[in-house]
Formats: C-alpha cells, structure tokens, sequence
C-alpha cells in the first residue's frame, strides 16, 4: 500500500482489522470458543460435501443415505448425519476432497471459502464504480455479514454459487460471453436459491441473439455433469431416486414454500414449490418492463433478492452471502455518489438487520427463526432504490 494512500485514508486499515477480528471471534464462538476448536474445526456442513465427493470418486453412491452416514462418523460427526442435497454436475468440486484426509480436506476448504468471499467483494466493489481508495468498505461488510459468517462455520458451499454471480458479472462486462455462461454453471450448485436469474438469462440470451452465453453454460455444465459420470455412471438416477423418495421434508427451510407446506400439509414437499408461483408473476411484468434496456449489473441484484424471497428450499442463513451482491451495490453506489445522508440510511438498515440476525445467533434461534432477514434485505434495497438512481444517474454510474 502507498504511503500517502495510508495517510490519507487511517481508518481503513483498522476498520479491515475490525471486520477480520469480529469475524474471527464469532468463527471461535461457533467453533466451540477455544484454540483446541479452532485446530480440530467441527465438521458441520462440511462432512456431506467430503463423504459425497469420496464416494462418487470411488464409484459408490453419493446420495445413499446410509453410506454417507457412515462415511461423516468415520470422519468424526456425532450429531445426525447430513446428505449433499446438491445436483451431480457439483460432483467435480468436491470430489477432490474425497482424495484427502477428512481434516486437512476441510482446512484447505475454509481457506479457499475465505479467500472467494475475499476477492467477490472487492470484484463486485470495483464492477459496481465504487472508489479504489475505500475498497475497505467492501471487505469489512464482507466479513461482518453475517451470513458470511454463518457460511464460513458451517464450511458451506454457498460462497462458490456466490462467486457464479460475480464471475457472470465480471466475464459480461470484459465481453467474455461464454466464460459468463460458464460462470453461471456456479449458480447452478444451488438452482433453487436464484431461479429467476436463469429463466431471465435464457430470454435474455435468445432476444439479444447471445447464443455464446447459452452454449458455454451448456458445455461447461455438460463437462461437470461428464466428470461425475465418468466415475459414477449411475449418479443421475441416484440423484434422481433419492431426491424423489427421500426429499430433504424434515428440514424446516427458512422460506415462504415452508411457511405453505405447513400450513397446506406438511407431509407433502412438494407444496414448497407453490412459493415460486408469486416470483414467477413478478418476473413477467418486470421482463416486459425491463427487458428493452436489460442490463446485468441492475438487474441481477434485485433477481437474486426476489429468488431467494420466493426459493422453495433452501435460503438458509448460510445461503444469504449470496446477497452480498446488492448490499456491495448499493455500498458502492453510495461511496461513488459520496451523499452522506444515503450513506446513513443504509448503515442503519444494514446495523439493524445484521444486529438483529446476530442477536438471533447468540441466543441459539433455530435456522427458520431468520425466515424475515431476506424480506428485510429486499425491504431494504428497494427504500434505497430510487434516491439511489438518481444519484447514479448523476454520475452515470449502474443503478439499482
């Protein structure tokens, strides 16, 4: 870092020390709060990608319950077993895992998880205009997110579909289309959590004749797909079968297709799809609306927000870093805009909504306890909407 770089900017190296150290501190507190938790890292979430990617790459069945168990207490899980609910086409991203010890598998795995979250922020910071000098910005709501956190604890996968996101972004805009369809296959660990975005990718791609997009999608999914095959050639139906008699019903998801399935019959899992129903009516009028000035760095932030408020499944607290998308948006907006009174708005919503997750966090709330923090999110975005693009209309800057 320059010198006068620092000097002028003093309280950006401390406030990234801030955000490392909260994240820290809250990463020991779930880990169980001792140097010893750190060096033995709970295996939570982790265990399900390992044990899947162990026995695919050996050929076994990845989506049979009771080998995966049996694989997570080998490897030292004592609480109830955990499936990876994921698609085959994520195979080839946690199969290299199955390679290695199940520890030293799960370390390299929290590093690269940190350094994804790490570079999407500052991607995204720099996508969206945000001033070079307050970069800081971005990393220090990357690791004082909690979700972020949530993500890192659990040793999800959730930053990779993140990093989909960001890398569509940044291909499209350095006119790469068919690694941005490549990118997307990223999105695709994770269909359900951004669903609108690949029905608006497809429409997008046919009326703007992009076929580069699709055909570097299709191929790079069809390569993921030929990797888990080539190991496995019955991963398909294996998938297939598991997903359609043993769907993941007992988890409470903290989504409205939740909230439906209870209330309508709890027994069947497939009425958590009804949710979608109101994102798809959404969709349409805003395609018609939008889709004659379509452009990917607005568009994308508020397509996220309205699949995640609508997913079926999933939206788990670990599955909002993927919302790090709008919140670097309007941080950046705001920071090039440089309008102080937008700039306290948004800190105030992002302190509430992030205090409030994080008092639900320390006093042990279960997962669909966070069932308001994605309408908050979106709640959020769309009060800034407006007074945020005529700033960056101003300065011709993307605009949420």
């Amino acid at each position: 870092m320059p010198q006068s770089l620092a000097a002028r900017h003093p309280l950006r190296s401390w406030l990234l020390v801030f955000a490392l150290v909260v994240a820290i501190a809250v990463l020991l507190i779930q880990l169980g709060g001792s140097a010893r938790g750190l060096m033995t890292l709970p295996l939570h979430d982790f265990v399900e990608y390992w044990a899947a990617g162990r026995l695919n790459v050996h050929g076994d069945n990845p989506y049979d319950p009771e080998r995966v168990h049996q694989l997570e207490r080998e490897a030292g899980r004592t609480s109830e077993g955990i499936l990876m609910w994921n698609p085959p086409w994520t195979l080839p991203l946690v199969m290299p895992l199955g390679l290695l010890d199940c520890r030293l598998a799960h370390l390299l795995w929290l590093c690269l998880q940190f350094a994804t979250v790490a570079w999407c922020a500052d991607a995204l910071w720099r996508l969206y205009g945000g001033p070079v000098a307050q970069r800081w910005i971005a990393w220090l709501l990357a690791f004082t997110f909690l979700p972020t956190i949530f993500s890192l604890t659990a040793g999800q996968i959730s930053p990779l579909v993140l990093l989909g996101a960001v890398l569509f972004l940044v291909c499209l805009r350095q006119g790469r289309d068919a690694l941005a369809g490549a990118a997307a296959v990223l999105l695709a660990i994770k269909p359900h959590l951004s669903y609108i975005f690949w029905i608006a990718l497809l429409l997008w791609a046919i009326r703007s004749r992009r076929w580069s997009i699709l055909g570097g999608g299709l191929l790079t999914g069809l390569a993921a797909l030929g990797v888990a095959l080539l190991c496995n050639p019955s991963v398909l139906s294996q998938y297939w079968h598991t997903f359609t008699s043993r769907p993941p019903a007992q988890y409470r998801s903290p989504t409205l297709g939740t909230v439906l399935r209870l209330l309508l019959g709890e027994e069947q899992f497939r009425l958590q799809f009804l949710a979608m129903i109101p994102g798809l009516v959404w969709f349409v009028s805003y395609w018609l609306r939008q889709r004659a000035n379509w452009d990917w760095n607005v568009t994308l932030p508020l397509l996220l927000l309205m699949s995640m408020l609508t997913a079926p499944y999933g939206a788990w607290p670990f599955d909002l870093v993927l919302l790090l998308v709008p919140v670097v948006q309007v941080a950046a907006t705001i920071s090039r805009a440089n309008t102080c009174r937008l700039g306290l708005l948004a800190a105030a919503a992002y302190l509430a909504i992030n205090g409030a997750a994080t008092a639900q966090l320390a006093h042990e709330v279960e997962y669909f306890g966070f069932i308001w923090m994605t309408p908050a999110l979106l709640l959020a975005y769309l009060g800034l909407r407006r007074p945020l693009t005529s700033a960056c209309l101003s300065i011709r800057s993307d605009c949420p």
